[in-house]
């Protein structure tokens, strides 16, 4: 069969992001704060599922490696849509949400990759680098990956928190370079500004959620070193006690940063969201304790972007009432609804007549 990997090269038929109308968002009546929907949305149980995925090892251009989670209904053929899902921090292919929709979209026949990114899920003792917030070129291998094994079909992408930020990065630095079959993003909650996101969280009111991701990193330091030869050789003179000095005395330098805030800026997408060419959705809650909303007034996004702030919902919580949905997990069925809506096509400019105003 064909490959029809030469589109990518072509220049991107100008389109703009689905013009998808957004149900409001009803937070379920015991979880109507910003915090209380961000505790319910990961603690919550939902449905337990069958882990039916195929794992592919994912080669990454520098030598590392990560697992890529294949859930394709017996139904799909090749030429039928694929979606890759990105996780955020601490997350993994077995994050509730990942599960939720890589279920409701293989129950729909539609074929969804799940990315583990390095020192998450098999990515945990597989990939010899640490991850980190900018690491675009993980979901660039996946996107690669996918192409290949999927040669006629379109590709959309959905990167959650810290893979929203990741996922947006990549779509900046690709451009009008993008792959063509690459139809659609959606980033849902994405950190865009890491520095002024890592100051949000040594507020007093987010130290529950700072003294969370600063467990699971010193818990991952701890399990890796016998992994990754870079830990190994790391002394630090006492434990990092905030996630900003996390992110400078060991994110940073085992990364190849000056230090955390050349790290944040180096890898914060709002660097690049002005150069997006690829019709992208943003979704954040405007009290998300996490992901502080006005921070996506102040960042330049090209025309090919489409923010939708709801009021409430939390960080990635959106745990509603039971209304027009089948469940009460209202993110899950906007992004299925979002995948089916029609890309809006810009209107052709004419040229005034002769003499005209």
């Amino acid at each position: 069969m064909a490959s029809r990997e030469g589109e990518a090269a072509r220049p991107r038929r100008v389109a703009f992001p689905p013009r998808y109308e957004f149900p409001e968002f009803v937070p379920h009546p015991l979880f109507r704060s910003g915090h209380s929907q961000t505790i319910a949305g990961a603690y919550v149980p939902h449905r337990r599922l069958v882990y039916r995925a195929q794992v592919h090892a994912l080669e990454l251009p520098d030598g590392d490696r990560t697992a890529l989670h294949d859930d394709c209904p017996e139904s799909w053929r090749d030429g039928h849509p694929c979606v890759l899902l990105l996780h955020g921090l601490g997350g993994s292919h077995l994050s509730p949400y990942m599960v939720r929709v890589s279920e409701k979209l293989r129950e729909r026949g539609i074929r969804c990759f799940r990315l583990d990114l390095r020192g998450h899920g098999l990515g945990w003792d597989w990939a010899q680098q640490p991850g980190h917030a900018g690491r675009s070129e993980d979901a660039r291998g996946a996107i690669a990956r996918i192409l290949e094994l999927c040669p006629w079909s379109d590709l959309a992408a959905v990167g959650v928190s810290m893979g929203g930020n990741i996922l947006l990065k990549l779509l900046g630095e690709w451009g009008d370079a993008a792959p063509t079959r690459l139809s659609r993003a959606m980033a849902v909650a994405p950190p865009v500004d890491l520095e002024r996101c890592s100051r949000n969280m040594l507020k007093r009111d987010n130290r529950i959620y700072a003294r969370a991701f600063l467990r699971s990193l010193q818990r991952q330091l701890r399990i890796r070193r016998g992994v990754m030869k870079s830990l190994a050789n790391l002394r630090l003179e006492r434990p990092p006690r905030t996630l900003w000095e996390f992110d400078d005395v060991v994110t940073a330098p085992l990364s190849g940063f000056a230090g955390v805030q050349d790290y944040y800026r180096q890898c914060s997408a709002a660097r690049v969201t002005d150069r997006i060419a690829v019709p992208t959705t943003v979704l954040a809650a405007a009290d998300d304790p996490l992901i502080p909303f006005n921070m996506f007034e102040k960042t330049v996004f090209s025309p090919a972007v489409r923010i939708h702030v709801t009021g409430h919902g939390g960080h990635v919580g959106y745990l509603g009432i039971a209304n027009r949905d089948p469940d009460r997990r209202w993110l899950d069925w906007r992004i299925l609804e979002w995948l089916q809506a029609p890309l809006e096509e810009p209107q052709p400019t004419v040229d005034p007549l002769p003499g005209g105003e």
